[in-house]
């Protein structure tokens, strides 16, 4: 089976995450303490303890999941025997997720990666006051009906598609009348449910330019290495390579739409037919199943997850 490795977004975090790992391995706690050391500070404790509004915090969120999927990996190459360069034909991520693939994939350190998430999440919050701007998930509508609800909510302020997440989920981020328009709009036209989300700024679109300005000049700053395998792009959904290609990209992603259920559908017409997710929760391996007929998601994140994975491949090479 033809394997990719993908990486989990913001809202997949819990408080505890990473912990049974951390105290069962040493690859893993050694991932958390480079991240603590990189950000001068505990992070782990408001990982494992909480409590859950600070870890919630778009810039703890994202260094945070990130740690814990990185973490994830070293176990399983440690454990398991699994080699990102040999047993993935390509890594992707969920918006933060895209981080953590960098660093999977040997693009970015940890500690960069930390520092530039750390960055990344004040830029992002930074960029609107609270309040002024929304995100809403529309539910059972495709991805062209939902860019029709955002253009006709827009009335000259902004409303744009966030999130492509696939299975008829696509999530709009903009102002927040007109993303209180867009649901709205979408009831009328025939979304089976349009609801306002709990996030603390609206992400992937227009208004977040100002986060996009820092992190094109955070980024500048890092050194990116061509990863081990391809990425495949949010903003593109398809694969690249190219250090240069990757940092742009990088700053597109911050105002541009995450094109997940193209990506999906991206590396499944590329022959994969194993989506392993690494890391907190399991909303990527749900998904999975609604875009690509046929493929197989495995969410790995907890020693139990380590050993089932350890089996499955030593079951795969002695067949």
């Amino acid at each position: 089976m033809t394997a990719a490795f993908t990486f989990p977004g913001q809202g997949s975090q819990a408080v505890g995450m990473g912990k049974a790992l951390a105290d069962a391995f040493p690859a893993a706690r050694a991932v958390f303490d480079e991240v603590d050391s990189a950000l001068g500070e505990k992070l782990t404790a408001t990982i494992w303890d909480g409590p859950a509004e600070t870890l919630q915090l778009t810039e703890n969120a994202q260094p945070a999941l990130m740690a814990v999927s990185v973490a994830t990996l070293r176990v399983l190459e440690s454990e398991a025997g699994f080699s990102v360069a040999r047993d993935a034909a390509f890594v992707a991520g969920h918006s933060l997720g895209e981080y953590s693939a960098l660093a999977a994939a040997g693009s970015l350190t940890i500690s960069d990666t930390a520092r530039l998430l750390r960055t990344r999440g004040l830029a992002m919050q930074k960029a609107v006051p609270v309040g002024a701007g929304a995100m809403a998930a529309l539910l059972g509508l495709d991805y062209e009906a939902a860019i029709e609800v955002a253009n006709e909510a827009a009335q000259g302020q902004v409303c744009q598609a966030a999130n492509d997440n696939g299975g008829g989920q696509v999530v709009v981020s903009g102002d927040k009348a007109a993303v209180d328009r867009a649901v709205e709009i979408a009831k009328v036209k025939g979304a089976k449910r349009a609801m306002l989300l709990p996030v603390s700024a609206p992400f992937h679109c227009k208004l977040m330019q100002p986060a996009a300005d820092a992190m094109a000049e955070a980024l500048s700053k890092v050194t990116i290495k061509a990863p081990a395998v391809p990425l495949v792009s949010n903003v593109l959904a398809s694969a690249i390579t190219d250090p240069d290609e990757i940092r742009r990209r990088l700053v597109e992603q911050v105002t541009g739409t995450v094109r997940w259920r193209e990506s999906v559908a991206y590396m499944a017409g590329q022959g994969v037919t194993r989506f392993f997710e690494i890391g907190a929760g399991k909303v990527l391996t749900g998904l999975v199943k609604r875009i690509a007929d046929g493929a197989v998601g495995v969410a790995v994140g907890g020693p139990n997850d380590i050993a089932a994975a350890k089996e499955a491949s030593a079951a795969a090479k002695q067949a």
